[in-house]
C-alpha cells in the first residue's frame, strides 16, 4: 500500500488536534512556571531525583503518547468514546494545574494530593480507553509510572522542605 492509502485511514485534522492539545497545555504550563523554578532548585530533593533536563523531555514524550491515545479513541466508532475523552480532558486540566500549585505556589503537600487526584483520573481514563482501544490504554502505562514517580518526588520535596 502506498502512502495515499495510509493517509486516507488517518484523519489528519483529528490527529493534529489530539497531539496539539496536550502539547499546548504542557507548553503553557511550563511557560507559566518558568520564573518560579529557583525555589524548587534550592529545595532539598529526595534520592533518585533526576536532573532538571529530564522533566521537559519526559513530559513531551508523555504528551505525545496522550495525544496518540486520544486520537485513537476519538476516531473509534465506540459509543463510550465521549466519556473516555471527557476523562482525558479532565485529567489534562488537573495535570495543567499541578505545576502551578507545586512550583508557583510552593504548596508541596497540596500538590502531592492534587497529583494523587491526577493519578486516579488517569487510571479511570485508562480503564475507559481499554474498552475502546487496547493500544490507547497501553500507551498510557508510561504516564501512570511517571505519575507514581512524580508523586514520590513531590512527597519527598514536601517532607524534606
Amino acid at each position: 500500500m502506498h502512502s495515499n492509502g495510509i493517509l486516507k485511514k488517518i484523519s489528519l485534522k483529528a490527529l493534529i488536534i489530539s497531539l496539539a492539545v496536550p502539547l499546548a497545555a504542557g507548553g503553557l504550563s511550563g511557560f507559566l512556571i518558568k520564573d518560579h523554578m529557583s525555589a524548587y532548585m534550592a529545595a532539598k530533593h529526595p534520592p533518585l531525583s533526576p536532573p532538571s533536563i529530564v522533566f521537559p523531555i519526559a513530559w513531551t514524550a508523555l504528551y505525545v503518547l496522550m495525544g496518540i491515545s486520544a486520537y485513537k479513541v476519538a476516531v473509534s466508532a465506540s459509543p463510550a468514546k465521549q466519556k473516555a475523552l471527557a476523562l482525558h480532558y479532565t485529567q489534562l486540566a488537573v495535570n495543567f494545574v499541578w505545576p502551578l500549585i507545586f512550583f508557583n505556589l510552593e504548596y508541596y503537600l497540596t500538590a502531592f494530593f492534587w497529583l494523587l487526584l491526577l493519578l486516579i483520573l488517569v487510571i479511570m481514563m485508562v480503564l475507559r480507553y481499554s474498552q475502546i482501544s487496547k493500544i490507547s490504554a497501553k500507551l498510557q502505562i508510561p504516564y501512570i509510572l511517571w505519575l507514581v514517580f512524580a508523586a514520590y518526588l513531590n512527597l519527598g520535596v514536601a517532607v524534606l522542605n
